[in-house]
């Protein structure tokens, strides 16, 4: 399917499971697409009502010449649930899209019933900042073809065969326009979220339940410390690569269907 809200741009979006399902939004990362959640979503389509879209700039969605955003997607994914959603959804999103789904929380919480970030795309800190203008730079003058750098080195040594061709392939395909816009939004912009003072502000608006999953200790264990809304939790997990949920696939899914169950109505 494709929707299209007035104002908002054309996301297009695959829907699996039973129409009275309760929703769940799963969202992909920066130059990435929606078909990274396709085994997942066959494998939760049995109980849930599974809603996979592709972000503004990215896979087959509309590809706006501005506003490439975390901000500006987490809005289209309001108009979208608004739209399709019969109840608050669950919200799961993976590195950019883990900052998406969050600010989606706290722009949107009436939409949200929870939130599950994996690996998400905040908390930049240290040597992580220091590096971001010269990256944001060499985004503006290489687009996907700098930003395929990183991808490549994203992935742990046990992370299965192709994976890693796939996502450079993805991230090839994406536009440079789109490549860098977002990349600003989530670090550099006036109302980016990704560094870790900012994104302690922003995670404290957070009133909806949340799961986060980092493959870095020292990013869990400050996680830790920004929590306030009871029943929110904090897990590590070492030894994978920064695409933990295609690198685990059946652990994703067990996850995602464990916290369903603890924050169901």
């Amino acid at each position: 399917m494709t929707d299209h809200t007035p104002d908002r741009v054309r996301l297009f979006t695959t829907v699996l499971g039973p129409e009275d399902g309760s929703p769940l939004l799963l969202v992909h990362g920066w130059g990435g697409d929606g078909r990274e959640w396709s085994p997942h979503a066959e494998a939760l389509a049995d109980r849930f009502r599974v809603l996979v879209p592709d972000l503004r700039g990215h896979g087959r969605s509309e590809v706006p010449g501005q506003g490439n955003t975390p901000v500006e997607m987490a809005d289209d994914l309001a108009a979208l649930l608004a739209r399709t959603a019969t109840g608050p959804a669950t919200v799961v999103g993976h590195s950019m899209g883990g900052q998406v789904v969050n600010l989606l929380a706290v722009r949107h919480p009436a939409l949200v019933r929870s939130v599950i970030a994996l690996d998400p795309a905040h908390g930049a800190h240290g040597e992580e900042v220091a590096g971001i203008p010269e990256r944001l730079a060499r985004y503006r003058a290489h687009g996907a073809r700098a930003a395929a750098d990183f991808i490549a080195g994203a992935f742990s040594p046990s992370a299965p065969v192709g994976l890693r061709t796939a996502h450079i392939r993805t991230m090839l395909g994406t536009p440079d326009h789109v490549v860098a816009e977002a990349y600003a939004g989530m670090y550099t912009d006036p109302d980016a979220v990704g560094v870790r003072p900012r994104s302690e502000a922003y995670l404290r608006q957070r009133t909806r339940r949340a799961l986060t999953v980092w493959t870095s200790a020292e990013a869990a264990a400050w996680e830790r410390g920004t929590l306030h809304v009871p029943g929110s939790r904090v897990d590590h997990w070492p030894d994978t690569g920064h695409y933990l949920h295609e690198e685990h696939p059946e652990r994703t899914v067990r996850l995602i269907r464990d916290w369903t169950a603890t924050t169901a109505p």
